[in-house]
């Protein structure tokens, strides 16, 4: 296979700005065509964008040139098409938003009677469900999540419905289908465009609001079917869904221990255990065999014992009171 052969090289070298350039000559298209030992690529896999290479042509001539292989742009499949998705999404939703605030506009008139914040109120609704729209492409085009965005799309679509019903003829469905399919119709574009360019972008689709709303429709019509096991069955999700913080035990303090009182004169000559019985029942744990370790082992270091044989005193007194209470 024969075709030109290019290899990359540098400009101006031994300068401070050396770019890498292109070679490309006719030859053969194989990795060992290049005598300098540069890596080869044939023409087709000249890199696109801005630079100069070196292009090889008749008799050694050799000419330097930024002109690169045009081969399209980096665009994925179906950008164009998308891209003019999103346009008359914009076209449509200009038109349904005029149909929509002139029933909107003639609700809020007949109810507030002043033209000025009856248009202000009118189009609240159609201008949230505009940038939410906006945000949520936005955050799709980004690679973001856009549930919420999504969810309040449908909610501004809704109450728009709602404003519109309240102005057409309640005895027509004509009339009622003529009001509220506006704002619900440009709701489902939106969704729709936002799910189709975040499935572009990403490759993934996140799930429509509107699926949440056709799972409480189920669930609607399954409490009229069989009330009893709907109501108990939503009620083990919601107290499974809400967990309690779990309640923290209360902690109990032990007495604090108060410093030990000053020893009688006739304990200056008595035997540690003598002194250790003196300070247990002065003791504010005294008589408690929860509390004898806890005390033994403040006691201890006061008389100078071990708090072993410390504790091995107070639970003997513990016993001694023990029976003669049992005595009594």
């Amino acid at each position: 296979m024969t075709g030109r052969v290019c290899s990359s090289i540098r400009h101006n070298p031994g300068s401070q700005r050396d770019f890498p350039r292109q070679r490309c000559e006719p030859g053969p298209v194989s990795p060992t065509s290049n005598p300098e030992g540069n890596p080869l690529m044939s023409e087709s896999s000249i890199p696109r964008g801005p630079g100069l290479f070196a292009v090889g042509r008749g008799a050694g001539e050799r000419t330097i040139t930024n002109i690169r292989r045009l081969a399209g742009t980096e665009r994925p499949p179906g950008s164009v098409l998308v891209a003019v998705a999103a346009v008359l999404l914009g076209v449509l939703a200009a038109g349904l938003f005029v149909v929509s605030l002139a029933a909107q506009y003639r609700y809020v008139l007949n109810v507030k009677h002043d033209p000025a914040v009856s248009a202000i109120e009118a189009i609240g609704l159609d201008v949230g469900m505009v940038v939410f729209s906006l945000l949520a492409l936005g955050l799709a085009r980004a690679g973001q999540s856009a549930r919420i965005e999504r969810a309040l799309i449908i909610a501004c679509a809704l109450g728009s419905a709602a404003m519109n019903y309240a102005a057409a003829d309640d005895g027509s469905p004509r009339s009622v289908a003529a009001y509220c399919m506006p704002p619900v119709f440009l709701a489902i574009v939106v969704d729709r465009v936002v799910a189709v360019v975040r499935r572009h972008v990403l490759g993934d689709d996140e799930r429509s609001a509107w699926a949440v709303l056709a799972t409480v429709a189920l669930y609607g019509l399954r409490c009229v079917l069989a009330p009893p096991s709907t109501a108990g069955g939503m009620r083990r999700w919601v107290l499974a869904a809400t967990p309690l913080p779990a309640a923290e035990p209360l902690a109990i303090e032990p007495p604090k221990a108060e410093p030990p009182e000053a020893e009688p004169p006739e304990l200056a000559d008595a035997s540690k255990k003598a002194r250790l019985t003196w300070h247990y029942q002065h003791d504010p744990a005294y008589g408690d065999r929860g509390q004898a370790s806890a005390a033994a082992s403040r006691i201890a270091p006061v008389v100078g014992l071990s708090a072993g044989t410390a504790r091995a005193y107070v639970y003997a007194i513990l016993t001694e009171l023990e029976k003669a209470e049992a005595a009594s």
